[in-house]
């Protein structure tokens, strides 16, 4: 059984909508932010502020490289799709559902940015990561989610579950 990953900007609900979705589909979830936490004995935004966003690219890359599961949704950080080797590692993995969410919703969902542990650089608005990252995910992607704003996230794994049953890819 291959995996579903769920890729997108921080604020984009892979975390929460990860689990609702592995619950509907009697998947396991797997959350690769805490697999860097545990692997590192840090917190993400520790690791930014003590390491910097290149050294943190790195421990998440790694992180990725280290999964080998089946039957399982998956929630890599923002930032895992950014690196190559990650990136075609969660591809070999199972099907990329790029969970498309617009600016003005992130900036509603995401109030503790210093906290949060975004891979910006320094200057970086979330507008500016969003223009990098998100011509990246589209590349990657094997299905886009279009995630309306004001949607419950409990709404937004329906839809998902209900994208990845018409593509297909959910057998």
């Amino acid at each position: 059984m291959k995996n579903i990953i769920l890729t997108g900007m921080p604020g984009s609900g892979k975390s929460t909508i990860g689990v609702l979705l592995a619950k509907a589909l009697g998947y396991g979830f797997v959350d690769v932010d805490l697999l860097i936490q545990e692997r590192e004995g840090a917190l993400l935004q520790e690791i930014l502020d003590s390491r910097g966003v290149e050294a943190f690219l790195d421990a998440e890359e790694e992180a990725v490289g280290t999964l080998d599961c089946s039957g399982c949704v998956i929630a890599p950080g923002g930032s895992a799709m950014c690196r190559e080797g990650a990136a075609r590692h969660l591809c070999s993995l199972g099907s990329v559902v790029y969970l498309n969410v617009s600016l003005e919703e992130l900036l509603r969902r995401i109030r503790n940015m210093s906290q949060r542990g975004i891979a910006m650089k320094p200057g970086q608005t979330l507008a500016d990561v969003l223009a990098y990252r998100d011509p990246i995910y589209r590349r990657y992607a094997d299905l886009i989610v279009d995630c309306p704003s004001g949607q419950d996230l409990d709404q937004t794994a329906q839809l998902v579950r209900t994208a990845l049953q018409k593509s297909g890819l959910l057998r």
